[in-house]
């Protein structure tokens, strides 16, 4: 029995859209011989359709496409994930489609609501078992978090089943992959199951997903997995033997990325569809020289072709000239269209406009943001006229401790580094450059500046970065109290300063641009936090 996975990328919402995809999809699968093709969890709408879920509508064109795809079974058996609108409530579903019908039907029975995932807010639980019979073999179906339970697959190896089929939608972070293998080999262990795990691939706003589908056989083994990051139609085998499963495929199974660079292909795949799906032109972005500008650039060309790319090169009196230089290298090696704008002239303008106002107070960070918000208009100018969306450079350093201007250098639509570190910036900008050395060696080799005043370093706000980003990482991902920082031996005044940044800055965050997720716990999505709020750890 030959069986395709269509680890593909869908468009959340574009139902038309995905249908003709999965309909060629389901054309190629026939003419490559296959008995049954797979597609993800929600296939029909794309995950997660949120909100979308409440329209009526749109259970009309989930309908209409099922009758489109359920017509093209008659030759080829089909597993596919949609929405389902029942008496009782909404279903997320999984059916087979066989001989022109819908043979079984089955629905998800752990719905998760932690971290990304509010699945609850919308569908109700299911509470039965499917199984059919796929070729002689008795078969389950289950859908994602149904195989992070030992319920789901327990039960259907008690019914009898040989094979689970389970289909996902399972967001990117790191080291997610372990995770998923571990699991996966956990259900085994306990059911004797041959696993066959197909996931989604492509960017959603700010959640990544990253394929990398599998089939695990009853001996724990992968014997089949897809590449991460990368759509495509992926065949195998199975042959019963002697009340045994062989599991074979032409395509040896990858290689596990290495953290960079599984990293640095959800930034780029996250940056690329952003961009595409929501019909955006290309990527406007401001390059000061500094090493996230210049990792958000070289991401961007990597995502979206130089062509496709303008940067805007804005220096003012406190720009170091070595900035200047090196961001009009870079821009040439990566042959993007760039412009130098210097911002004195509207930073004169707005200081002249407000100096009645500003009389006898001397100056402070009021004149550094003017400057930031200045280079923030030209910015928003350039993506009106071009239809290219702004990519704001800022990281999660920055923007955890509000080292950041609203309406400055916050200004724009998506933000790929995000939820990178500072010093997680820098070792992606040594790996890029370790294929091709793209990023000029003094940006990774300078001391980080804003460049707002004379001499400015980051260090005179901010401890270093070495020092920061581990106090962030426990108290915003692994949620560490103040005190059990500073047991792990950090200085104690540091970390109740860095906490109070975190706290009071929640205002900003909420009004930043969305940004891709790559860590266990993310700004957005992931950590709500309340802006007005008596509470404090310090």
């Amino acid at each position: 029995m030959r069986i395709a996975i269509a680890q593909s990328n869908f468009h959340v919402g574009d139902i038309e859209g995905n249908t003709r995809r999965i309909c060629q999809d389901i054309d190629q699968a026939k003419h490559l011989s296959c008995d049954l093709i797979i597609f993800p969890e929600l296939a029909l709408t794309g995950y997660p359709p949120e909100d979308l879920l409440l329209r009526n509508a749109l259970y009309e064109q989930i309908t209409c496409a099922l009758r489109q795809i359920t017509a093209k079974s008659t030759d080829i058996d089909i597993i596919i994930g949609f929405a389902e609108k029942t008496s009782e409530g909404l279903h997320n579903a999984c059916s087979l489609l066989r001989g022109g019908e819908q043979q079984a039907l089955y629905y998800k029975r752990y719905l998760p609501n932690y971290g990304v995932f509010d699945e609850k807010r919308y569908f109700l639980p299911g509470d039965k078992t499917c199984l059919f019979n796929l070729n002689g073999i008795s078969t389950a179906l289950s859908i994602c978090e149904d195989l992070w339970s030992p319920v789901p697959a327990k039960k259907a190896a008690e019914s009898g089943a040989k094979l689970l089929v389970n289909i996902n939608a399972s967001p990117y972070h790191t080291d997610k992959l372990a995770e998923r293998e571990a699991v996966l080999k956990q259900r085994v262990a306990e059911t004797g199951l041959n696993i066959i795990y197909l996931n989604l691939v492509g960017g959603q706003d700010e959640l990544v997903f990253d394929g990398a589908s599998m089939v695990i056989d009853s001996n724990g083994e992968i014997v089949f997995r897809a590449p991460q990051f990368q759509e495509g139609l992926y065949l195998f085998e199975i042959e019963q033997k002697n009340d045994q499963l062989e599991i074979s495929s032409s395509l040896p199974p990858p290689g596990p990325l290495s953290r960079c660079e599984s990293i640095y292909q959800a930034l780029v795949l996250g940056v690329k569809d952003y961009v595409r799906k929501n019909g955006f032109k290309g990527a406007v972005i401001g390059l000061s020289g500094g090493i996230d500008s210049a990792l958000t650039l070289v991401i961007a060309v990597d995502a979206l072709g130089a062509d496709n790319v303008e940067v805007l090169i804005m220096p003012s009196c406190y720009t170091a000239d070595i900035s200047t230089d090196d961001a009009r290298e870079m821009a040439t090696t990566l042959s993007v269209r760039h412009h130098i704008l210097p911002i004195d002239s509207p930073f004169a303008a707005f200081t002249d406009l407000l100096a009645p106002l500003f009389a006898d107070l001397p100056a402070d960070t009021t004149e550094e943001n003017i400057q930031a918000r200045s280079r923030g208009v030209l910015m928003m100018a350039l993506y009106t006229k071009s239809g290219k969306m702004v990519l704001t450079t800022g990281n999660k350093s920055e923007m955890a401790v509000g080292y950041a201007t609203l309406y400055g250098d916050m200004a724009g639509g998506f933000a790929p580094l995000k939820d990178l570190s500072k010093t997680l910036s820098y070792e992606l900008a040594n790996w890029r450059n370790s294929r091709a050395p793209v990023i000029p060696q003094r940006i990774i080799d300078r001391r980080p500046s804003a460049e707002l005043r004379e001499d400015q370093k980051d260090e005179d706000s901010l401890p270093p970065y070495d020092i920061l980003d581990p106090i962030l990482e426990r108290y915003i991902e692994l949620d560490q109290s103040p005190d059990e920082i500073i047991s792990a031996g950090f200085d104690s005044e540091t970390v109740f300063e860095i906490v109070r940044l975190v706290d009071r800055n929640e205002y900003k965050r909420r009004q930043a641009a969305p940004g891709i997720r790559i860590t266990r716990r993310a700004f957005g999505r992931d950590r709500r936090y309340p802006i007005t709020s008596g509470y404090r750890e310090y």
